[in-house]
């Protein structure tokens, strides 16, 4: 039902255009059954010349030949007209859902996956409605005036076809229902197939480092065996299936000859008579063979379908809340109240933590790896929410307000920035959609980027590649930097911002940065304790508590944790925690 569901909500904009689909199809279904009749006339004619004025049986083939053409063409109008804004219209409900998903779900899903399954329904979601308009729909009301027309040549003919159809298709479903199964787990053998070779290609820089492609060719190669093991099985269950069809009709093929040569030999129907049934008949056997074949198609891409809708059955864990208003920052000041965390499966992180961060204080964190600061900055912009407690910037509750006002309000730059492949002042203007050419060279100079795009050889045009592996990662780093000085938001965190730069260009850019830091909230994650010195205050996590909490001076006189770690360094780096 979820795949009805979604084809509905799907083609809601075009249901004009489905309407008039099925209107023309309506015309096609009644030249193709009336074809035969006319043809009955003229083969009586012939022999009778009396019966009927042949000139009569011309002029209507050619008022339903130009009925068919005008029915074919309006309907190639119609699919012209929505099929394309249809599939762009499904991508978007794709896109719209789970985009709300939590960050944790990407985290756990192969990208290359998630296109696939996508990507089958913009695919298959069209061929389904087609071969419902074009062939089921079609295929009803062919059967509905063949089986009037066999009513007046003879009440036997109408009712054995009748009950020939109802046999058959009761068959085809019966037996197509077990293909249902194997299309699913088909289309999710595909999915991992396109999955694997997304992971491959993502990382094709590890796979060249370490020569492992062998490695990866054999891991392909196990994938694709299970794919091919489900596509074979789908493959042998369907050409039984047809072997045993091919039979039945054979038999009432046999059947229905001997019952008509009986009838004419007994002059109870004319040649006309004759001839109009065999071609109904045959006409139908036709018709049912494609029925079976395109309800094969119909089941696999109806499996392929469901299967991606699967996807969309996920409910947001955060969502914004009917009543949900724009954050509005006045002074910038978050604070986290009695905050209980802790992810999926694991132990809690944070405990009943209350901490408040003033407003305009440049906050760093320090601690070792798994110490819980990543985490304390993913909560402040919501990618997960808190279970227990609240955080709040200007005592509003992020929980209480949108999501898009919430991270409008926070400019980041991430340890390991990652870039769209589109030109460098697409991903730089991402920070502010509607400035200037100038606004954001300007942005680039202050973060020290301006340099190295002015040498590329086409400048700020040049495309960056697939997150940005066109580039070095400290460049990407400036980029991003770059974007957060455009975007100027009130609060800003900095999550290892210049990890990657050189010493000369992190001390130019640590000046750009200290700027932009001015009059705003800002919090910085650093290994190198050296770029906290002029911080207002340093929170040291450990397991996910605070451990202290004061200035650089403040923290060395206390001869704690902070001390350890600063004696620790080596480099100007953290060392890693030994638990």
């Amino acid at each position: 039902m979820r795949v009805i569901r979604f084809i509905l909500e799907a083609t809601k904009p075009y249901r004009l255009y489905l309407f008039g689909i099925i209107a023309m199809m309506f015309i096609v279904a009644i030249d193709a059954s009336v074809k035969p009749y006319l043809i009955k006339f003229l083969i009586d004619s012939a022999v009778n010349p009396s019966a009927v004025n042949i000139w009569y049986i011309v002029i209507a083939f050619a008022v339903f030949e130009v009925l068919k053409m005008a029915a074919w063409s309006c309907s190639d109008w119609l699919i012209i007209r929505f099929y394309s804004p249809l599939r762009v219209r499904i991508i978007s409900l794709f896109t719209d859902k789970i985009s709300n998903y939590p960050y944790v779900f990407f985290q756990n899903k192969l990208s290359g996956g998630i296109v696939s399954k996508i990507g089958d329904a913009f695919n298959y979601i069209h061929k389904i409605i087609f071969i419902v308009n074009y062939e089921f729909i079609q295929f009803a009301l062919t059967v509905i005036i063949t089986l009037i027309l066999l009513f007046y040549v003879h009440v036997l003919f109408a009712l054995g076809l009748l009950l020939w159809i109802v046999t058959f298709l009761a068959i085809t479903y019966f037996g197509l229902r077990n293909v249902i199964p194997l299309s699913k787990t088909y289309a999710e053998a595909k999915s991992s197939v396109f999955g694997h070779l997304a992971d491959y290609l993502a990382n094709i820089l590890n796979v060249k480092l370490f020569g492992r492609f062998n490695f990866e060719k054999q891991a392909f190669q196990k994938s694709s065996q299970v794919f091919i093991e489900k596509a074979q099985a789908e493959g042998y269950y369907l050409m039984n299936f047809y072997i045993v069809q091919g039979v039945i009709v054979s038999i009432y093929t046999i059947g229905f000859l001997i019952f008509l040569i009986h009838l004419n030999g007994k002059n109870i129907i004319t040649p006309g008579d004759f001839t109009l049934v065999f071609m109904l008949n045959f006409r139908m056997f036709d018709r049912l063979y494609t029925i079976s074949h395109m309800l094969r198609d119909f089941v696999e891409n109806w499996g392929a379908v469901d299967q991606a809708l699967i996807m969309l059955e996920d409910s947001p864990e955060i969502q914004d809340k009917p009543d949900a208003c724009e954050l509005s920052v006045r002074d910038g000041c978050i604070s986290f109240e009695n905050v209980k965390f802790h992810y999926s499966g694991s132990e809690a992180i944070f405990q009943n933590k209350s901490v408040t961060i003033e407003s305009g204080q440049k906050v760093g964190l320090v601690g070792y790896s798994g110490g819980g600061k990543s985490t304390f900055v993913n909560l402040i912009i919501r990618l997960y929410d808190v279970s227990k407690g609240h955080i709040e910037i200007d005592g509003q509750n992020i929980k209480d307000v949108t999501q898009d006002s919430l991270r409008s309000a926070i400019g980041m730059v991430p340890q390991d920035p990652s870039l769209f492949h589109r030109s460098l002042m697409d991903n730089i203007r991402y920070g502010l959609i509607d400035a200037s050419d100038v606004q954001v060279v300007e942005a680039a100079k202050r973060a020290h980027a301006h340099e190295f795009i002015t040498k590329l050889p086409h400048g700020y045009n040049s495309l960056v590649g697939e997150r940005g592996v066109k580039l070095s990662g400290g460049q990407r780093q400036r980029i991003a930097i770059a974007r957060a000085i455009l975007k100027n938001a009130p609060i800003l965190i900095l999550d290892e911002a210049t990890s990657q730069l050189d010493s000369l260009t992190e001390i130019e850019i640590q000046d750009s940065l200290w700027e932009l830091m001015q009059g705003k909230t800002a919090i910085v994650i650093a290994h190198r304790l050296s770029t906290l010195l002029h911080m207002d205050r340093i929170l040291v996590f450990d397991k996910g508590k605070i451990m202290e909490d004061g200035t650089h001076q403040e923290l060395l006189a206390k001869g704690g944790l902070y001390k350890a770690l600063w004696d620790a360094q080596v480099g100007g780096f953290l060392p890693d925690a030994d638990f």
